[in-house]
C-alpha cells in the first residue's frame, strides 16, 4: 500500500521564524472499539471554559490512523481512517456527539481517506479500492464508484451534487486523473481536459459552480461555468494533497513544502520556509466567531501545526500530540482539530497505526 505522500519524520522547527510551541495539558483520553472518550463536560466541546488555548490530544492509541475530519457542528464530528494495509484491523470511523467519542462500524477493512457531507443524514466516506460509503442518518450504504483506484477526497455541495477524486500515486499507467460526480442517482466519471496520469488528492468548492481539485504534479483544476480549466500552472514544486478555502477569494492548496494561496485573482506560492511536509489545511467556516488564535490551521509531519493569525503563520511545533498529522478541521466555534497517526510506516500485520485526534482551543479534555 502506497501512502498518499512521503513525510519527513525528523523533528525540526516548522518555520525559520517559528514561535515557541504552546505547552499542552497533560490530560487526554483513549478510545477503544466498544467505548469512547469525551470532551470535559465543563468545556462542552466549544471551548467555553478555560482561559488559555492549547493543543490537547482528545483520543489516542486507536488501531488505525485517522486521515480526515468533518462535522455538521461542534457536537456532531466525524473522523475516518483505517489500517493502511496492516492486516487484522477494520476500517476506522469515529463519531463525537458533544459528550463522547464512539467507534462506529461501517464494515470492511479498507482505509477511508476523506469524509464530507451536507447534513447529519447525508455524509460521504471514500477510500481504498474505490470504496464509497454513504451515511443516511441511520445506516451505512455502499455505492458503486466504477473505479479500483483509491479515492482520496470527497466534497458535497448538495444531496444530489457531490465530487470524489483519486488515483494511484506514483504510477502513471494505473487508473489516474480520477474525478467522479454524484448526481443524486449514481457516481459517474468526469473527464478532465488533460490526462496526466496523476492521482487527484482532494476536492473542495465555495459553491456548486466553483469547485477545485488538486493532485500530483502540482495540478490545480478549477470547475466553473460547467467546464474545467487548469490553474496555477508551474507554481507548485511537488504534489498538492489538500485544497480548501475561507471564501472564494481566500483559498489554500498545500502539499509537501508547497503552500499556495489564491486571492480571487492570482495563485501564489508562499515563501514561508517549511522544514516538515504539509498534509492538511482547514479554514474557519462562515459565521464562526473571530479568535485571536487564528482563522485557519495547517497540519503535517513531525508534529507540524501552524495557525494563520492575521497574515502570519504561527507555529505550534513541539506541542502535543507529537504524531504525524494528516487532516484538519475548524468547527463552528472556531476551535481547530487535527488527526493523524503512524500513516507513513510500511504495512505490518497486527501492528497498530496509533491514531490520534487533537483539538486546539480553550478548555480541557479528559477521560469520561
Amino acid at each position: 500500500m502506497r501512502t498518499e505522500l512521503t513525510i519527513s519524520l525528523g523533528l525540526a522547527l516548522a518555520l525559520s521564524t517559528a514561535v515557541a510551541g504552546i505547552a499542552c495539558s497533560p490530560s487526554h483520553a483513549s478510545a477503544t472499539d466498544d467505548g469512547g472518550s469525551s470532551i470535559d463536560a465543563g468545556d462542552g466541546g466549544d471551548g467555553s471554559s478555560g482561559a488559555t488555548p492549547e493543543w490537547t490530544p482528545v483520543v489516542e492509541h486507536l488501531d488505525g490512523a485517522l486521515l480526515a475530519m468533518w462535522g455538521t457542528s461542534e457536537h456532531d464530528v466525524w473522523s475516518v481512517g483505517g489500517p493502511l494495509g496492516n492486516s487484522g484491523f477494520e476500517s476506522l470511523v469515529m463519531r463525537f456527539d458533544g459528550a463522547a467519542w464512539t467507534r462506529v462500524k461501517p464494515g470492511g477493512t479498507e482505509t477511508f481517506w476523506w469524509i464530507h457531507g451536507t447534513s447529519d443524514s447525508d455524509v460521504w466516506l471514500v477510500g481504498e479500492k474505490g470504496r464509497i460509503t454513504h451515511w443516511d442518518g441511520t445506516k451505512f450504504e455502499e455505492r458503486t464508484s466504477g473505479t479500483t483506484a483509491t479515492l482520496f477526497g470527497v466534497w458535497a455541495a448538495a444531496p444530489d451534487d457531490a465530487w470524489a477524486v483519486g488515483g494511484v500515486p506514483d504510477q502513471p499507467s494505473s487508473p489516474n486523473d480520477v474525478v467522479l460526480h454524484w448526481d443524486g442517482t449514481s457516481w459517474k466519471p468526469e473527464t478532465l481536459p488533460e490526462q496526466h496520469g496523476a492521482a487527484m488528492f482532494k476536492v473542495w468548492g465555495s459553491s456548486k459552480d466553483d469547485v477545485y481539485v488538486v493532485g500530483e504534479l502540482g495540478l490545480v483544476w478549477h470547475r466553473t461555468g460547467g467546464a474545467w480549466k487548469r490553474e496555477a500552472t508551474g507554481i507548485a514544486k511537488g504534489r498538492l494533497t489538500t485544497v480548501t478555502g475561507c471564501s472564494k477569494n481566500e483559498i489554500f492548496a498545500v502539499g509537501g513544502r508547497d503552500l499556495l494561496t489564491f486571492d480571487g485573482t492570482t495563485w501564489k506560492r508562499s515563501d514561508v520556509l517549511l522544514e516538515n511536509d504539509i498534509n492538511g489545511v482547514a479554514c474557519a467556516p462562515a459565521g464562526a466567531p473571530a479568535h485571536d488564535w487564528g482563522r485557519a490551521v495547517i497540519v503535517g509531519g513531525g508534529s507540524l501545526k501552524l495557525r494563520l493569525v492575521g497574515d502570519q503563520w504561527v507555529s505550534d511545533f513541539g506541542s502535543m500530540p507529537f504524531s504525524d498529522l494528516h487532516g484538519a478541521w475548524v468547527d463552528p466555534t472556531g476551535a481547530f482539530w487535527g488527526v493523524g497517526g503512524s500513516f507513513t510506516t510500511t504495512p505490518r500485520a497486527g501492528v497498530s497505526r496509533d491514531g490520534v485526534i487533537a483539538r486546539f482551543g480553550t478548555g480541557t479534555a479528559s477521560a469520561p
